[in-house]
């Protein structure tokens, strides 16, 4: 090899390492690798993956930024086509056109699109340095090509990429039978939300605090009588910002939420006015935990931009760059799923004013591990004491980070999330990535280290909306290391995942903030789950719950197939505290009837009167529950058993008859 090539190869070697490839020692070498007795060797598995990937998400959106007239060539600041990039590529090897090839213009391309995604693909990544072979590239530029335009043009499409990009890996691990652990958890519960729950739930959050304040303002000038909620609705939006599924219900009481009775209106937002949010958008952090390909992050910034530019009077570029370094905030167990995350909020920023630098998101991969020795990360602090002590705790808090992604809560166990914060530690991981000492491994386990701090500061971060769809994954389907982790942090839900997150995300809030959730509707009723609605319908305050019941994801089916859409306030909001009910059970038109359902206004004390703490929409009268005149001493059986069963005295076994044991 020539010395860049060994220089390369050790760098590709510590990266392995900190992806967690395993190492071999040189015993099992000498006896099954004779050739490489005298060094040890990486098993190459999440490397090779890691490539694989790093060259397909630079391919990938090198076509987006194409097709959406984004892609900059960087010398002349200027956007090119596909095309172009083809005749640029055949210029910089000094070739004839025809000899540039369709690889140099999706090489040409990808160098373009990493460029412009420093957040993304790093500068400096051995990764994109080590060329695919050709079958292997000539596979995806096939792929990419057989694609129509149409499909990098659609608002969705990253994110049903992210539904099908694993499907057949999901479909072998739920075919094995095998528990879900670190390597298998990305794949089986990576699921797209529909775009009307997301829709739905951020309308009647962020839209509710903005339909409170414009109301407020109007009563404040005076009383104005309004028709219906599509009235209302066309009153408070916004350009771009219609809040299509915001709902309102009449009341002729003050508003749930509001102390001080600000809106006199008897119209008020279903799911309140949330008094107890800050006062201006500005303020605002909004968080999604469980990000996937961001749809959550990017319509909360759709909303948020039209929100600041209202607000504060910025040009929509000055809005644009003030919600990603001020309002939006996001965390994913994947690295992959990050980077589309990280994409679709570029993709979406772009789309709206133009390729221009933008500011550093904060959004941060919650599933990177620090796969090195203790020894070997607390070296990267040199003799400084405090900083070993926040690095000593940085690895503490990540070491099942794999596993458990956004569940890892820095504030539970010391309160502080480091003795030394984030900012201190950034000046010293920026050394360590500049040494020019040629020590790759303590590089990579910078970089790494810049990750992990970037996540944590998140992690111990307080918000005031929490939007997610949380991962499903039953109890039974766990493995070890997950499911005693659950069941040491959150006992009464550890029977599901989603069950586990619903009560992190709580930790997540600040004071009378409010967390907006796709949950399985077993645990509405579910008598496992009794103890965690107890608890919500005592300290907390449940808002607003819309059953959206079965085939509520129109495109797939599964292990999900009932859901509801979970709205919930921390903090405990008094006696008055309605629960709010939209009803799409039955519909077959879920999103048509989040919008024309009636709006059902219910006590807390409703579902706080029955012995199992169920939420089910109030009744009409008075009408008894089924158990206050009726048992069930036995559960499902198929009616047959009379006819069909015989005890061994009856019969003699054989012929026909097949036994069993009861």
């Amino acid at each position: 090899m020539t010395a860049e090539q060994r220089k390369r190869r050790t760098h590709l070697r510590a990266r392995a390492r900190q992806l967690g490839d395993r190492q071999i020692g040189k015993r099992e070498n000498h006896e099954t690798h004779e050739r490489h007795e005298k060094e040890d060797m990486i098993v190459l598995k999440r490397i090779v993956e890691e490539c694989a990937y790093e060259h397909w998400h630079r391919m990938l959106f090198a076509r987006f930024l194409a097709e959406n007239g984004l892609l900059i060539e960087p010398d002349s600041d200027i956007a090119i086509s596909l095309e172009e990039c083809k005749e640029l590529a055949a210029a910089e090897r000094g070739t004839r056109k025809a000899e540039g090839g369709v690889a140099d213009m999706w090489a040409f391309a990808g160098r373009c699109a990493q460029t412009m995604l420093p957040q993304i693909f790093r500068p400096d990544d051995p990764l994109l340095q080590v060329p695919l072979a050709r079958e292997h590239q000539l596979k995806l530029e096939v792929l990419l090509d057989s694609l129509a335009v149409d499909v990098f043009t659609a608002s969705d499409s990253l994110g049903w990429c992210y539904q099908f990009w694993q499907a057949e890996k999901k479909d072998q691990i739920n075919a094995s039978g095998e528990k879900i652990g670190a390597d298998e958890l990305p794949a089986v519960t990576q699921l797209f939300t529909e775009d009307y729950m997301v829709d739905f739930l951020l309308d009647n959050t962020l839209g509710a605090w903005w339909a409170g304040k414009r109301l407020t303002a109007e009563d404040a000038e005076g009383r104005r009588e309004w028709k219906d909620e599509e009235e209302l609705r066309r009153f408070v939006s916004l350009p771009g910002c219609p809040w299509q599924y915001l709902r309102f219900i009449k009341s002729e009481s003050p508003p749930r939420s509001s102390a001080s009775s600000a809106v006199k209106s008897s119209w008020i937002p279903a799911a309140g006015t949330f008094d107890g949010w800050p006062k201006t958008t500005s303020e605002l952090k909004c968080l999604d935990p469980c990000m996937g390909s961001g749809h959550f992050v990017v319509a909360m910034f759709e909303r948020l931009v039209a929100l600041r530019m209202a607000e504060e009077g910025l040009i929509e570029k000055d809005a644009v760059a003030a919600v990603i370094r001020d309002n939006l905030f996001g965390l994913e167990i994947d690295p992959r799923c990050t980077q589309i995350g990280a994409f679709n909020l570029a993709l979406a920023a772009w789309r709206r004013v133009g390729h221009c630098p933008l500011p550093a998101m904060n959004l941060a991969c919650s599933g990177l591990a620090p796969n090195a020795t203790k020894e070997e990360w607390l070296q990267l602090a040199g003799d400084d004491e405090k900083l070993q002590r926040g690095m000593e705790r940085l690895y503490d808090l990540f070491r099942q980070a794999p596993i458990l992604g956004s569940l890892i809560n820095p504030r539970a166990a010391e309160g502080d999330l480091l003795v030394a914060g984030f900012h201190d530690l950034q000046p010293l991981l920026e050394r360590a990535m500049a040494t020019e000492s040629g020590d790759e491994a303590a590089r990579e386990m910078a970089v790494t280290a810049r990750g992990l701090a970037k996540a944590a500061e998140i992690l111990a971060g307080q918000f005031a909306l929490v939007a997610t769809n949380v991962p499903y994954l039953l109890r039974r389907n766990q493995s070890a290391d997950l499911r005693d982790f659950c069941e040491r942090s959150a006992p009464d839900g550890a029977n599901d995942l989603a069950i586990v997150f619903l009560q992190r995300i709580l930790a997540f809030l600040s004071q009378s903030a409010c967390s907006a959730v796709v949950v399985p509707s077993a645990f509405l009723f579910l008598k496992s789950y009794v103890s965690v609605r107890d608890s919500h319908l005592r300290e907390q305050s449940v808002r607003l719950i819309s059953l959206l019941g079965p085939r509520a994801f129109r495109t797939i089916s599964g292990e999900v197939v009932n859901v509801s859409l979970y709205l919930i306030c921390r903090g405990f909001a008094g006696n008055a505290d309605d629960i709010v009910w939209v009803d799409a059970t039955a519909a077959e038109e879920k999103d048509s009837a989040l919008v024309n359902a009636p709006v059902v206004a219910g006590k807390r004390r409703g579902p706080l009167s029955l012995p199992d703490r169920r939420l089910t929409p109030p009744q009409d009268g008075n009408a008894a529950s089924l158990s206050d005149c009726a048992i069930a001493y036995q559960g499902f059986v198929t009616g047959d058993d009379p006819r069909m069963k015989r005890s061994c005295w009856e019969v003699q076994i054989g012929g026909r008859w097949v036994p069993f044991q009861s």
